[in-house]
């Protein structure tokens, strides 16, 4: 079924040393008198998406009519010139509908996926807040340092200009050159749950100064063990201030740290097209092979160019990509025990294509916007069912088919 001649050699050798390595998952060691790990097997949901493919009609996609431009908004001058040059003309269902509420001041709840434009939906009007008064402050705290980065470069993008500047406050980074940037009064601080709190317990942020909260991806800073610094963080927070809230699911732990957070909310739900539509859910079983030759085979086929390997373990990501290198492939690994700067480096090298392959935790299963992956490989099984749909949801984007394979 699949070409490969790719790496040849490499694979002969692998198969003489297959003993010193054992590569029958990324948490293959994760078991030692620990916690054995939650797993999810989406053969179901694969087998229903493929018959749901099979029964769609062949009709024409319904364009989404804006009832705004961004010309339309009430906001500066400077700052639509900023978003033309972006080459934004129309805004997306979320920036549409979200933007001119939180102009007008008042909580939003924003459920919605990752690349539905969300990120520019609440950066846009809080600009203007803040350049029509500078004495407005922004808190805006996102569950992943990639995450983070991401808000950090958009708004910089929309900024030119207007004199706003910002800290970016996340781990694996040096927390005096962030405590430095913090003393220069920025007006949006951009962080993680864990660093955010570290430098309040320091002094160094002061939550009552915040007139603007943003927390982004709720559910996956949940998800994540995030739920304590996120609650202690509400508490501190001053009274009057404006409250943003986004999350892709609506799950009761949600709804809790939501009612705390919020008053009188208005809430915009925007329903991205079915993953099933746009991507392509198969199984790929294994039968007696191991998952690195099985690995090494889809590697080596054609079509192959971009694609996102998911597993469990810190430790797991690393040694498969050592052995992926061992056999010639081009790839390298994020996760948590990596440095920021080695994050920023393999994200940057597979984004601009330099790398044929990520090798992932679920660090970036969501919130990172990474353009064109061809495919997304499940190594090993996630938890659940939302973090298969997100780690799906990394390829077909933009209106563009993508695979996902999971192996069995």
């Amino acid at each position: 079924m699949y070409n490969s001649n790719r790496g040849r050699g490499f694979q002969n050798r692998a198969n003489n040393n297959r003993g010193r390595n054992n590569f029958s998952g990324f948490g293959s060691g994760g078991n030692r008198g620990g916690r054995r790990q939650a797993t999810f097997d989406p053969t179901p949901v694969i087998i229903q998406a493929g018959l749901q493919l099979q029964q769609l009609p062949e009709v024409e996609k319904k364009a989404f009519e804006p009832m705004h431009a961004f010309a339309d908004f009430n906001i500066s001058k400077q700052l639509k010139d900023n978003i033309a040059k972006r080459g934004y003309t129309t805004p997306t269902p979320i920036q549409d509908q979200i933007i001119p509420h939180i102009l007008e001041g008042k909580d939003v709840v924003g459920i919605a996926n990752t690349g539905t434009g969300k990120t520019a939906a609440f950066l846009i009007p809080l600009l203007e807040k803040v350049q029509n008064n500078q004495n407005e402050k922004v808190l805006i705290i996102v569950p992943t340092r990639e995450l983070a980065l991401q808000v950090r470069d958009e708004l910089t993008s929309f900024a030119p200009g207007m004199q706003i500047y910002s800290s970016l406050c996340i781990g694996g980074a040096p927390i005096h050159r962030q405590i430095e940037s913090l003393r220069r009064g920025q007006h949006f601080v951009i962080g993680t749950p864990g660093r955010i709190k570290d430098l309040n317990q320091r002094r160094k942020i002061r939550f009552e100064q915040f007139t603007n909260i943003v927390l982004d991806e709720v559910d996956r800073m949940l998800d994540m063990g995030f739920v304590k610094e996120i609650r202690e963080i509400i508490q501190i927070l001053p009274k009057q201030r404006q409250s943003l809230f986004f999350s892709a699911t609506m799950t009761p732990r949600v709804r809790e740290i939501m009612h705390g957070f919020l008053k009188n909310p208005v809430t915009v739900s925007v329903k991205t097209q079915d993953v099933a539509v746009q991507v392509r859910q198969e199984i790929v079983k294994l039968k007696g092979k191991s998952k690195v030759d099985v690995l090494h085979e889809l590697l080596s086929t054609d079509g192959f160019a971009k694609v996102l390997v998911f597993g469990r373990t810190k430790h797991g990501a690393e040694k498969l990509k050592k052995e992926l290198q061992y056999r010639g492939f081009k790839v390298d690994a994020i996760h948590g025990n990596k440095s920021q700067g080695q994050r920023q480096r393999a994200l940057k090298a597979f984004k601009s294509s330099y790398i044929q392959a990520l090798i992932a935790t679920d660090v970036v299963s969501r919130g990172v916007d990474i353009k064109d992956v061809t495919h997304v490989i499940n190594y090993d099984l996630p938890e659940s069912y939302e973090d298969y749909i997100h780690r799906i949801g990394r390829t077909g984007r933009a209106d563009k088919i993508g695979t996902a394979l999971t192996f069995i």
